[in-house]
């Protein structure tokens, strides 16, 4: 993964984890459910996008690699897809 595009992955993740932190205060403070819930769904859509971008790399990667992969290409996209749906 690229420099650039590792520091965005990090930062997402960094805010998801300090949303998580968030939500947790919420709960311990026994705040209101339907705020929490609202949290819980941000830092879900959060977590996922950090996901594509992770994979979205790792396609951009295999497709520059492709004709390097020639015997690897049916097993290199069976582990992509089955990442991709892993966050669908």
């Amino acid at each position: 993964m690229a420099a650039e595009e590792l520091k965005s992955v990090l930062n997402r993740l960094r805010r998801a984890q300090g949303q998580i932190a968030g939500i947790i205060r919420m709960i311990e403070e026994g705040r209101d459910c339907e705020d929490v819930i609202t949290q819980l769904a941000a830092v879900s859509r959060a977590l996922d996008r950090a996901g594509f971008a992770i994979i979205a790399t790792g396609l951009q990667h295999c497709m520059t690699q492709e004709g390097q992969m020639d015997g690897d290409r049916d097993r290199m996209r069976a582990r992509l897809e089955k990442l991709f749906l892993s966050l669908a």
